[in-house]
């Protein structure tokens, strides 16, 4: 099967929105998140061809985009690893970096909590990242996560339960914490 640049231009615009929030989601900068956008496109019309309608669009677009984000953040990591020395504690960076970050999904009165739990979210395994942020952040059911991060459903609830009680161990420690400030 043949696909043109119509059936591109389809998908773009059906799941632009779609991965740009994943990947915000994921990454939480906007210029991070508009170019793995751009990036996921441009694999997507390289590959439409090649596309085996074994998942659907959504489900294939949205493994490129969890793909590409987790890529990014490997690479990033890897590079903060060769430049930044004398952290207090591992998450102390990720912290102190995200604070300035402004989802535009949050209300200005809570912009302190969203900072210090998207610091902790992004403290999660990968897979148990991937799932929450699939499940929570973007409302999809337990076997549409599965499709996507081709794993079975009790996977997935299992990898959303244990990222909702590391979130919670986390959260309790961050936030007495902060009440001690």
């Amino acid at each position: 099967m043949t696909h043109s640049k119509k059936d591109f231009k389809q998908l773009y615009f059906e799941y632009n929105a779609l991965v740009y929030t994943v990947s915000l989601n994921y990454l939480q900068n906007i210029e991070d998140a508009e170019e793995i956008t751009q990036d996921v496109f441009v694999q997507v019309y390289n590959s439409l061809g090649q596309f085996n309608h074994k998942s659907t669009y959504k489900t294939w677009i949205y493994r490129i985009a969890i793909n590409k984000c987790l890529d990014f953040i490997k690479k990033k990591n890897s590079a903060k690893r060769m430049y930044i020395f004398g952290k207090k504690s591992e998450s102390d960076f990720e912290i102190r970096n995200i604070s300035n970050f402004e989802h535009p999904g949050i209300l200005m009165e809570k912009k302190e909590n969203a900072a210090i739990l998207l610091a902790v979210i992004n403290q999660l395994p990968s897979n148990q990242k991937t799932a929450f942020l699939l499940s929570k952040f973007d409302g999809l059911s337990n076997p549409e996560i599965s499709e996507i991060m081709n794993l079975s459903v009790s996977s997935i609830e299992s990898l959303v339960f244990r990222a909702k009680n590391i979130l919670k161990e986390k959260l309790k420690e961050k936030f007495s914490e902060y009440r001690k400030k």
